[in-house]
């Protein structure tokens, strides 16, 4: 087969070999004085079983070209290569700084040529590092990807991620502590006056995750149906449809712009220029509230006690996992039954309030 002009060459080497095919690239010609080409530089892509292996080796570089100097690329070089593809595919943005507060503590090996990497060396980087368990269980998933990548470009041959010890998690300070009925008194008392409230309302009649909730999109919000679209970070909790509680929606209409391209904007945005909060925007506007209202929790507990809730009030079990995003490992249910927004609407609507204060009157877009 001929491959047309600047695709690379395949040949057949001579004698008895477990990988007798080749895949080369030209990357440039040695010039001489006289500006006469004198001599092809080639490198190796690899060596392969069957010429139709060589074949695809070719063409997935060519669809992907990747640093093919495996004897001397570095820790540093290999993570920039690959993120530049992986944040592509990311579309939160505390995904990438997650990614990338991981990458912070790896500065031991940066330098280091990546082939020459051991297991040592990445638990060695993981143990000294001066974090918490969290971060440096992402440090691992970091080096897990890495080596994928790796593998999959043939710059190592053994994925020692994969043999380095996992991070012990420590027990977590205290276990989720959900709102209390007296709290969530105390939060309808006070919707109206102290700023930010109806965001932890909503979050805990929603079952939204904290980053979940504050990306969610205007375009999203569906005031007819009342329903919301979102979620992330797992197959099972993206482009989840969340029915709106019918005690928080005059809060989502109160928010709702439809110039505003996030139903909640960062406060520092200009008026319908659009800005999601991020994490840490949203993490310190919970704390202010917490602290206003002397009370002690932490964003994710707004979730856990719309879970709560749901379970008190008998919620069908699947239908609660749909609205969470949770994943459905029952084949029956999660393949062939297929949910109705009213079942979602009738289910949610099994969780009801009586702390809402009497004759207290809800702020209506």
């Amino acid at each position: 087969m001929k491959l047309s002009n600047g695709m690379g060459s395949i040949y057949k080497l001579s004698g008895k070999r477990r990988k007798p095919w080749r895949a080369v690239k030209t990357t440039g010609w040695v010039i001489d004085a006289d500006g006469e080409r004198v001599k092809q530089n080639r490198v190796t892509i690899g060596y392969y079983h069957s010429k139709e292996e060589a074949f695809q080796a070719l063409m997935n570089y060519n669809a992907d070209p990747y640093d093919i100097k495996a004897n001397t690329i570095t820790f540093s070089e290999l993570y920039n290569k690959w993120s530049e593809r992986y944040f592509e595919t990311l579309s939160n943005p505390s995904s990438i700084r997650t990614v990338k507060a991981a990458y912070k503590y790896c500065a031991p090996l940066y330098n280091m040529r990546f082939k020459d990497i051991r297991v040592s060396h990445l638990e060695g980087t993981i143990h000294d590092a001066d974090v918490g368990a969290s971060t440096k269980g992402r440090m691992k998933s970091l080096f897990n990807m890495l080596y994928k990548y790796a593998l999959k470009h043939e710059i190592v041959t053994v994925d020692y991620a994969r043999l380095c010890d996992s991070v012990k998690q420590t027990e977590p300070l205290r276990k989720p502590q959900p709102f209390s009925d007296e709290e969530i008194e105390i939060l309808w008392k006070n919707v109206n006056t102290v700023q930010f409230v109806d965001m932890i309302l909503i979050g805990i009649y929603s079952g939204w995750r904290p980053q979940e909730l504050a990306i969610l999109k205007t375009a999203d919000i569906d005031l007819e149906a009342q329903t919301m679209l979102g979620g992330m970070k797992t197959a099972a909790g993206k482009n989840r449809i969340v029915p709106i509680h019918p005690l928080i929606f005059p809060l989502v209409c109160k928010r709702y712009n439809s110039e505003n391209e996030f139903l909640f904007n960062d406060d520092n945005c200009p008026q319908g220029s659009g800005g999601a909060l991020t994490y840490d925007k949203y993490r310190g506007r919970f704390a202010k509230v917490m602290n206003r209202l002397k009370m002690d929790h932490r964003p994710h507990e707004t979730r856990h006690t719309f879970i709560t809730l749901g379970k008190e009030a008998d919620m069908d079990e699947y239908i609660l996992k749909m609205i969470v995003g949770h994943s459905i490992s029952d084949i029956t249910e999660k393949v062939y039954t297929h949910r109705k927004i009213e079942q979602l609407h009738t289910e949610i609507q099994k969780i009801h309030n009586d702390k809402i204060p009497k004759n207290m009157t809800l702020l209506t877009a």
